[in-house]
């Protein structure tokens, strides 16, 4: 399962949320308004910035909403 960085106030955020609830797929979401969410973005991916990807099972973590449904499409 995919731990998806979110703020919900990021239209890149929602395109990649709404992308993987039309098409089913499981994730965790973590919003970045929890400090402790914001600390482990910055620690596996070296900055604040989301969408973020933390695929643990392939040890992959990316950014950018383009290359992260790219991603999962290549997975499901």
């Amino acid at each position: 399962m995919f731990d998806l960085y979110i703020s919900e106030t990021c239209p890149y955020c929602q395109k990649v949320m709404n992308y993987l609830e039309r098409n089913n797929i499981k994730y965790d979401k973590k919003n970045v308004s929890d400090p402790e969410n914001l600390n482990m973005l910055i620690k596996l991916g070296g900055k604040a910035q989301v969408p973020f990807l933390d695929d643990k099972e392939n040890n992959v973590f990316m950014y950018e909403s383009e290359d992260i449904i790219d991603y999962v499409k290549s997975k499901v």
